[in-house]
């Protein structure tokens, strides 16, 4: 292999292949299996735990470590210096923007918030008690029938101006199926407010007092959009992906990405981490709940990760603006903060977590700001797609400029009948 790394497979019945090893800037070495077909063989690797589907330099993981970058900045430091809008230009870009570059990018978001005004009535098509992500994923996806001036996916002018209008519309669909479910009238963007703040605004406001955003409970939102702006080839993602790989409109894309986040081990994790602090109720509660835990009788929402071995970054930053924001709203003493924090301190020092590794993650304290900030427990898995379409929309473009990509194709290890005759029947 003239000096290049490789690992050699042998069957058992003495065939072997030299698979090239591949190494990324940082992470785990990669074993390339493209030519594995050439023995007749394929890999088995359900839910993919141990296969790369592509390449990317946009995100980072280390699961054992608990880091995540973004395009190399620790998310921890994005979170504590950066604004959201810093942190899409990045993501979309590869590298942070400067004052001009930041305020051109900001002002282009701002003139596509708006959506058009024909789009108000699919609303009205919805049942008032409709999930809002039902509502999400049929008016993201409907973008594609307004916009479509847009949507050829070979120029990166279109892939530009598509990945504008996802990131300033798709604020604006979520604050109005809140609006819609909870019957109030629907509040156009004020570019005069930033991002986060126009969201909140959209969501909160109504026609008859003034709206004024409390920057305390504005960055708090505003980290919560940054921390789960991207995580690297999850479910949601990598649903983006497929679906962009058969050359799919962006909009289309990205309502897929929000149908594969609904699902509740994706995207409704904090919405059931406060259910179970409700389930628990009380602090003197905690004890019996955590030893059924246990037993086996109870799941413990909320902390572990299928990917973070270790603490949750995220949570660390996550911890910190709950505190904030339940001193700001003098909820310092709320009933569930107090119980959320009495179930983190046995959870941190009790072996049977510690060796399994149970630690608080980012969805265990951010269901707690959400409640906090009034947002209601239907609106939080639509909060998670706010902050996660401006990764959706970096996959996709990556992907979509990939001269190498291929549509998406997995194989299977087919365990069905084999081949079989129909049987004739003599005629009745």
């Amino acid at each position: 292999m003239d000096g290049k790394r490789v690992a050699t497979l042998t069957l058992d019945d003495g065939r072997s292949i030299e698979l090239p090893i591949m190494s990324g800037t940082i992470g785990p070495d990669v074993i390339d299996i493209h030519e594995l077909s050439k023995l007749g063989v394929f890999t088995y690797d359900p839910a993919f735990f141990s296969t790369a589907s592509c390449t990317s330099e946009i995100t980072y993981i280390d699961g054992d470590a608990g880091l995540l970058y973004y395009r190399g900045y620790p998310i921890e430091q994005l979170a504590k210096h950066s604004d959201f809008l810093e942190v899409c230009y990045l993501l979309l870009n590869g590298e942070l923007p400067d004052a001009a570059q930041k305020a051109e990018f900001g002002a282009k978001v701002a003139s596509h918030t708006m959506v058009h005004d024909q789009m108000a009535r699919f609303f009205t098509g919805f049942r008032r008690d409709a999930h809002p992500m039902a509502v999400m994923v049929g008016v993201v996806g409907a973008l594609s029938a307004f916009y479509h001036d847009s949507l050829d996916i070979t120029n990166p002018q279109h892939r530009e101006i598509s990945a504008l209008r996802l990131l300033a519309k798709v604020p604006t669909i979520a604050a109005m199926a809140h609006k819609y479910h909870t019957g109030f009238p629907f509040m156009y963007p004020k570019n005069k407010f930033s991002y986060v703040e126009n969201f909140m605004y959209m969501m909160f406001a109504t026609p008859a007092e003034d709206y004024v955003p409390n920057p305390v409970l504005v960055r708090a939102l505003e980290r919560i959009f940054i921390l789960h702006a991207d995580h690297e080839q999850n479910a949601s993602t990598s649903t983006v992906r497929l679906a962009g790989s058969s050359g799919a409109n962006p909009f289309a894309c990205i309502a897929s990405g929000i149908a594969a986040l609904w699902g509740p081990a994706h995207g409704g994790a904090n919405e059931a981490a406060l259910k179970m602090l409700e389930e628990i109720g009380d602090v003197s509660r905690v004890k019996d709940y955590v030893q059924g835990v246990k037993d086996k009788k109870y799941r413990l929402m909320g902390f572990g990760h299928r990917v973070y071995k270790n603490m949750d970054t995220r949570a660390s930053v996550m911890r910190e603006t709950c505190h904030e924001v339940l001193q700001e709203l003098g909820l310092a003493n709320d009933r569930l903060f107090k119980l959320a924090m009495e179930l983190e301190q046995i959870a941190l020092s009790d072996p049977y977590f510690i060796e399994r590794k149970l630690y608080p993650n980012v969805d265990f304290y951010s269901g707690i700001v959400l409640r906090a900030l009034g947002i209601p427990t239907n609106m939080f898995t639509v909060i998670f797609a706010v902050g996660r379409t401006i990764g959706w929309i970096s996959q996709w473009n990556e992907m979509i400029a990939d001269k190498g990509q291929k549509i998406g194709r997995p194989r299977q290890l087919y365990l069905g009948a084999k081949r079989r005759d129909y049987p004739v029947r003599e005629p009745r």
